[in-house]
C-alpha cells in the first residue's frame, strides 16, 4: 500500500493560522489569484501555439502570425511575470514554427520587431504591476477610486440657503492629479476650508498632495491651531520633497465673523459690497515645515449681506517673467469684471481667464453671502 505523503504544514500549525484574525481571507484571495493566473497562462500558451500551427499549415492569410502580438499584449496586462516569460517561451515557439515551414521570409522582419517590442512592453507592465502588487488593471482602477475620493473631499459642505460657495480645480496638463488641494468640515454653524498648494505641478505633485490631503483632512477640525499642526506634521518628516503653503479660513455661518491664517500661500480677498471694492487681507505666515514653530498673523472680519471671500493659489496670479503684484491686479480686474454678473458662474470663467496662456495648477474657493 502506498502511504499518503506528509502535508507540507502540520495540522497543528494550521489550526493556529487558521485562528489568525483575517488571515483566512488573504489566504484565499492569493490561491484564487494563482489559479486564474495558471488557467489564464494556459489558455494563451494554447492560443498562441495554435496560431502558429494554423498559420503553417492551413493559411498565413487567414491565421497570420501578427495575431501573437494581441496574446503577448494580453499576457502583458493579466499575467504575473514568471508566467509571462512562459507565456513568450510559447510565442516564440510558435513564431519559430512558422518560419520553419513557411520560411523565415514569410514572418518577416518587420512581425518580428514588432513582436520583440510588444514582449518588453509586456515585460515591463508585467514588473510594474508586480511591484504594485495587484493584477490586471487593478491598478488603474485604484488611481481613479484614489481621484474620486480626493475630488469628494475637494467640494464644500452642504452651506445654508443665505450662503453660497464654489470650487473651481484645474490641473496642469489635464491631468486628474495635481499640487492644489482643498480640505473643508462643517460643524454646526462653523465651517473650516483650508486651501493648500503642494510645490510641483501635475503628476509630480500629486503624489505628494494625495498624501497629505488626508492628513490635513484629519486634522481639519480635530485641532484648535490647524496650520501650526500642519506645519509640526511636516516639520517632522524626512527628506526635502519640496515646500507647501496654505490658507486656513474659519467662518461662523450665523454671525458671518471670519478668521484668515495663512503660511506662504497668496493672500485671502474680500469683496466688500458696500463699496464694491475687493479688499486684499493681512493674514501672512512662514511656508508649512520650514521652522519647527509656525507664526501666524491672522486677520479677522465679518462677511455681510453680498460679500464675498477669494481664495486662490498661485497659478492663478504667477507667470514666468511677470511679478506676483501684477498678477493679483490682474486676478482683481479680472474679477470686477466677471463676478459681478454672478459668483457661481463667475468663478469658472475667472479661473479660465487667468489661467490661459500657462500651464500650471489652478484652484478657486469663493465663499459668499447672496
Amino acid at each position: 500500500m502506498s502511504s499518503r505523503p506528509a502535508p507540507l504544514i502540520p495540522p497543528r500549525v494550521r489550526a493556529a493560522l487558521v485562528r489568525v484574525p483575517g488571515l483566512v481571507p488573504v489566504v484565499r484571495f492569493v490561491r484564487r489569484a494563482l489559479a486564474r493566473d495558471r488557467n489564464l497562462l494556459g489558455t494563451l500558451v494554447v492560443v498562441a501555439l495554435v496560431i502558429g500551427f494554423l498559420a503553417a499549415e492551413v493559411s498565413n492569410e487567414w491565421f497570420s502570425p501578427s495575431l501573437l502580438i494581441l496574446v503577448t499584449l494580453v499576457g502583458g496586462l493579466q499575467l504575473r511575470l514568471a508566467s509571462l516569460v512562459k507565456l513568450l517561451v510559447g510565442v516564440g515557439v510558435a513564431l519559430a514554427y512558422v518560419a520553419a515551414n513557411l520560411g523565415a521570409g514569410r514572418v518577416g522582419l518587420g512581425l518580428t520587431v514588432t513582436i520583440a517590442f510588444t514582449a518588453v512592453l509586456a515585460v515591463l507592465m508585467a514588473r510594474t504591476r508586480g511591484k504594485l502588487g495587484v493584477q490586471g488593471l487593478r491598478g488603474d482602477a485604484m488611481l481613479l477610486e484614489l481621484r474620486d475620493r480626493l475630488r469628494s473631499q475637494g467640494e464644500l459642505p452642504a452651506l445654508p440657503k443665505d450662503w453660497g460657495g464654489k470650487v473651481v480645480l484645474k490641473q496642469a496638463g489635464g491631468s486628474s492629479f495635481g499640487g492644489d488641494f482643498l480640505v473643508s468640515m462643517r460643524d454646526g454653524d462653523s465651517v473650516e476650508i483650508a486651501l493648500v498648494d503642494v510645490s510641483g505641478k501635475g503628476v509630480d505633485a500629486g503624489t505628494r498632495a494625495l498624501l497629505l490631503s488626508g492628513t490635513f483632512g484629519g486634522l481639519l477640525g480635530s485641532v484648535d491651531d490647524f496650520l501650526p499642526a500642519c506645519n509640526a506634521y511636516l516639520h517632522r518628516q524626512r527628506g526635502d520633497e519640496g515646500f507647501v503653503t496654505a490658507v486656513h479660513v474659519r467662518l461662523d455661518l450665523a454671525t458671518g465673523d471670519y478668521t484668515i491664517t495663512s503660511a506662504g500661500h497668496p493672500p485671502v480677498v474680500k469683496f466688500d459690497a458696500g463699496t464694491g471694492n475687493w479688499q486684499v487681507a493681512s493674514a501672512k505666515g512662514v511656508v508649512l515645515g520650514v521652522v519647527p514653530d509656525l507664526h501666524c498673523e491672522p486677520d479677522s472680519g465679518t462677511l455681510r449681506k453680498g460679500d464675498a471671500l477669494l481664495l486662490f493659489t498661485d497659478g492663478l496670479i504667477e507667470q514666468p517673467g511677470r511679478d506676483i503684484d501684477a498678477g493679483l491686479d490682474r486676478l482683481l480686474g479680472e474679477a470686477e469684471r466677471l463676478l459681478p454678473s454672478g459668483f457661481r458662474d463667475g468663478a469658472r470663467a475667472l479661473v479660465n481667464a487667468m489661467a490661459s496662456g500657462h500651464n500650471d495648477d489652478c484652484a478657486l474657493v469663493l465663499i459668499w453671502r447672496p
